[in-house]
């Protein structure tokens, strides 16, 4: 069998240039397809993990089809609908950093209150002495490196509506639980952020609502809406839809991509199915003159087209390993994201599904071992003078 292998080696190396253009063909088409489903398997883990950690229901004020500031203090009427475990007013928004092309996302927090999501509460905490301090934020990883790039490393001046320019202390780095998520955001006391933003005292973004028992959220959110016409209600439920339809329509990219690839794909298999080269079939008469049985001309080709294939898939995948997960998918990953080139840029996390591989291998390779076994079959069952002619 070594001595096998090492003749099929040979008989690629005869025809070197046709087998490494079907080799990087091969090779070209699965780094595709493996770079597009590690870059949708990556967004989805992480997009659906940050949905984990979002509320049961978020309360906005909508007037004129456009949303609004909404008051504070109706929070403690919708803590008090029978189901609700809590309801907090939130203070928050972009804001557009001109230099960079990036927007950040401030959140303002109570640095000794209870916070809406725990990793706030983490943050909050931690950093409750430096918040109270007048005029400090506490800044996602991504947004630290952006103003560092930008000449601010320790203050930055934020532009009010009015013009006005307020100075902020850099009093703290965050590691971000979910990068897709905190990697753009900059936490305040709530009081600073509203000036920021010139919101009025009392005034939120929208109010998030915890319920204890989540086969309750929709009558809940229902007794919200009816208790407050003007306001727009909104479930987790109804986000996790969303995110899916955001996906969905982004697969029509996927699948373009992906017929252009299956296209390439068979015209090999094609071109192999449809018969051997004269080449080809002159190596198998000889070989059958010399006295080669015919499972030994299957053998060799066995192992020309594995080396091919399988040689192919895992160079592929090494390499769309190293091109999404190392050098973050740039240009394939802008298909995918869309908004978020106004985000802070940010690492793909590493999350692989392995069935989607697997699939791929299986639809790829053994087709082609196949594609190539046939015709060797066929030539190899005529008598060898027959072969040669």
């Amino acid at each position: 069998m070594k001595n096998l292998f090492a003749f099929a080696l040979s008989s690629l190396m005869r025809r070197g240039s046709k087998n490494l253009f079907i080799f990087v063909i091969f090779a070209l088409m699965i780094f595709i397809l493996a770079s597009i489903f590690m870059i949708t398997h990556s967004l989805k883990v992480e997009m659906f993990t940050t949905l984990e950690a979002l509320p049961d229901i978020t309360v906005q004020r909508v007037v004129a089809g456009k949303q609004t500031d909404i008051e504070a203090d109706r929070s403690e009427t919708i803590a008090r609908i029978f189901g609700v475990s809590d309801a907090i007013p939130r203070v928050w928004g972009y804001y557009y950093f001109p230099k960079a092309g990036v927007n950040f996302s401030i959140v303002g927090v109570e640095a000794f209150g209870k916070q809406y999501k725990k990793e706030l509460d983490m943050v909050a905490d931690t950093y409750a002495e430096g918040l109270v301090e007048e005029d400090t934020m506490i800044v996602g990883q991504g947004v630290y490196e952006t103003l560092k790039r930008n000449f601010f490393n320790d203050y930055f001046y934020f532009v009010k509506p009015d013009g006005e320019l307020t100075k902020v202390t850099v009093g703290g780095v965050f590691k971000p639980a979910t990068t897709l998520e905190s990697n753009d955001i900059i936490v305040m006391e709530s009081s600073l952020v509203r000036d920021i933003f010139g919101m009025e005292e009392g005034a939120a973004t929208d109010i998030v609502v915890h319920v204890a028992n989540p086969e309750e959220v929709a009558t809940i959110a229902k007794k919200i809406g009816e208790h407050y016409p003007d306001t727009r209600v909104i479930t987790k439920e109804d986000l996790r839809i969303s995110y899916q339809n955001v996906f969905d329509y982004k697969s029509g990219i996927f699948l373009a991509l992906f017929i252009i690839a299956i296209f390439t794909f068979f015209i090999i298999i094609y071109d192999k199915a449809s018969g051997l080269s004269s080449e080809e079939k002159r190596e198998i008469g000889i070989l059958k003159a010399l006295g080669w049985k015919i499972g030994d001309i299957l053998n060799v080709k066995f192992f020309e087209a594995a080396v091919i294939s399988v040689g192919a898939y895992f160079l592929a995948v090494t390499l769309a390993l190293g091109y999404v997960f190392g050098l973050g998918a740039p240009l394939m990953r802008d298909l995918f994201m869309g908004y978020s080139v106004l985000k802070p840029p940010f690492d793909l996390p590493f999350a692989l599904d392995g069935g989607t591989l697997a699939l791929i291998f299986f639809t790829t390779v053994p087709v082609y071992i196949a594609a190539t076994l046939i015709p060797s079959w066929k030539a190899a069952t005529l008598e060898a003078d027959e072969v040669i002619r």
